[in-house]
């Protein structure tokens, strides 16, 4: 499991990440780098940038460029000069030529082209850009034949040319895009923790009261593994359910995992809310979990994820619900043991955009039709994912399920999949969760603005303050698995999952068993008290695109000056 995250986070940042690396403050070549910025071009040498990264050392060729590098990032950057990547070269070539691979390869050729030259003269642009793409997809499977030393001065030195040119007007642009991003979400992260605290009261929450509501619950439960069988979908898929130890009708909650994960990584959740009374059912999607991922790399499959996982993994959970209703009407083993009038969903990035669907958002074809193909300079990785829905037949999927009466989304995709249209449909209880720290679906694109599209009364938007994409991942019980590094995962994860412990049962217990009690949980001033130096929440009930469309604005000036579009 942690080797399938690991994967999954190199999948999502080998623009975000690699990208940076590859810019005039963190690079290096085969033999020399070459820097240009239209007619003017400057050349560092690999043996002074990795002389630096063993020693520390700066000689004269260094010093000139590293005056523009902050003393405190200096550290981070011999780090990730020679950081081990625990992947194989069979592994990276069957990600680098599926569909997405090649699309991050194509935004990596734009800015980094291996030079060769045709009779004296360097050829043409577009063969640079190609150059580029096959020549960065050759450094990255040579650099992995050897996993003791796959790292990014190994990468660069397995460019099939002595020079590599890094276009700097192209690095500014994608720069500033990045800068866009980053920008926008500090500002809506501050009007949104203004606006949090004006909705908090005065009022001091007791320690106990917030240490109550993280506690475990007094039921005790069972877990039955079993696989089931859609067959007009010819579609099987494993579940696990966690049973109270009670003959009473319970609610019902079903947790949906992300794109490369499996059944375990919410274990803790479904453990927490069946110890407070819930039946609890994870399914393992099949065409998007860790499987899947490692048939991708393993040259068994040759893409992600297919199209139609998008329609199938809400109709797993709608499958599921339907099974549990059976059981719960006709199986003497559990009659009556599931109030199938109190269902609640919670899902994490893929499953987030599974829960959204279950709680009535549609799929918006025109919306991915103006948004796909993706930009080749855009950051938002998870854009790649949502492209895919395009390879759906166009057609009015019904995705939602009238037995869900609540929904929580974490870290979801849905900017493009669902776009305004798509998410003005939800009409049930829902919270939204963003981690401020999120490279793989940013928060400002994927959560913040997604959530003044809502038009439902009963909604939250929860921002994990230094939060990242993988912060309420469970790590995997498999010891032989490899952990991620703690900067993919951020600061505090065992805080950050008893804040996801925390909302999912404040969430349920208010709108899915209709406990008034339970309601206090949710406001600002018990929410803002769970708060830690490193990683705290804050929560806002109402947000307006209109607050939000001054900050594209002040990003505009600059922009202009390169020639880059918002």
């Amino acid at each position: 499991m942690r080797k399938s995250i690991w994967l999954n986070a190199a999948l999502s940042c080998f623009i975000t990440c690699a990208l940076p690396v590859l810019t005039p403050n963190r690079a290096v070549s085969a033999e020399r780098l070459k820097l240009s910025f239209g007619i003017v071009e400057r050349s560092i040498s690999v043996d002074s940038l990795e002389t630096y990264a063993k020693t520390g050392q700066i000689n004269d060729e260094l010093a000139a460029y590293f005056k523009y590098v902050p003393k405190e990032n200096r550290g981070q950057l011999r780090e990730a000069l020679l950081a081990p990547i625990p992947l194989k070269a069979v592994e990276v070539s069957q990600f680098l030529y599926s569909p997405i691979g090649e699309t991050l390869l194509e935004s990596l050729s734009q800015v980094v082209q291996s030079e060769f030259r045709n009779r004296g003269q360097t050829i043409r642009e577009k063969y640079r850009r190609s150059s580029g793409f096959y020549g960065t997809r050759a450094a990255l499977i040579l650099a992995a034949d050897k996993p003791e030393n796959f790292n990014i001065i190994n990468i660069l030195r397995k460019f099939p040319s002595k020079n590599i040119s890094i276009d700097l007007f192209r690095s500014l642009e994608i720069g500033l895009r990045a800068r866009n991003i980053v920008n926008r979400t500090q500002k809506a992260v501050a009007l949104i923790d203004g606006k949090s605290l004006n909705e908090a009261s005065n009022k001091t929450v007791s320690n106990n009261i917030i240490s109550d509501a993280l506690q475990k619950g007094n039921f005790t439960y069972t877990k039955n593994s079993r696989t089931l069988t859609d067959v007009s979908r010819i579609r099987s898929f494993p579940v696990d359910i966690y049973l109270p130890s009670t003959t009473k009708p319970l609610p019902v909650i079903v947790i949906s995992h992300g794109l490369g994960s499996d059944r375990t990584s919410f274990a803790y959740l479904a453990e927490f809310l069946a110890s407070h009374g819930f039946v609890v059912a994870v399914p393992e999607h099949p065409g998007s979990n860790s499987q899947q991922l490692q048939a991708l790399l393993g040259g068994i499959a040759d893409t992600v994820t297919e199209p139609r996982e998008f329609v199938d993994r809400p109709l797993d959970v709608k499958y599921i619900l339907d099974r549990l209703e059976f059981l719960t009407n006709s199986d003497p083993e559990y009659k009556g043991r599931f109030n199938m009038e109190q269902v609640g969903v919670i899902g994490q990035s893929f499953g987030g955009y599974t829960v959204l669907g279950l709680a009535g958002a549609q799929i918006n074809f025109p919306q991915l039709q103006k948004n796909c193909p993706v930009d080749q300079n855009t950051l938002n990785v998870s854009l790649l994912l949502q492209c895919q829905a395009l390879g759906l037949p166009k057609f009015d999927y019904k995705l939602s399920d009238p037995r869900i009466k609540a929904a929580v989304a974490i870290n979801p995709v849905d900017s493009s999949v669902y776009g305004q249209q798509g998410l003005s449909k939800i009409n049930i209880p829902m919270m939204i969760v963003a981690g401020t720290a999120d490279t793989v679906a940013p928060a400002y694109p994927e959560q913040i603005v997604p959530f003044t599209w809502l038009t439902n009364e009963n909604k939250y938007l929860v921002l994990m303050n230094g939060g990242t994409h993988f912060s309420t991942i469970a790590e995997s019980p498999d010891d032989s698995s490899i952990p991620l590094p703690s900067q993919v995962i951020g600061p505090s994860p065992n805080l950050a999952r008893n804040y996801t412990n925390y909302l999912a049962l404040a969430m349920f217990k208010t709108y899915v068993t209709n406990d008034s009690s339970y309601q206090r949980y949710l406001n600002a001033n018990y929410i803002n008290s769970l708060g830690q130096d490193d990683l705290f929440l804050r929560v806002v009930k109402e947000l307006k695109n209109q607050e939000l469309r001054s900050f594209k604005k002040s990003d505009e000036g600059l922009n202009v000056a390169v020639g880059l579009e918002n």
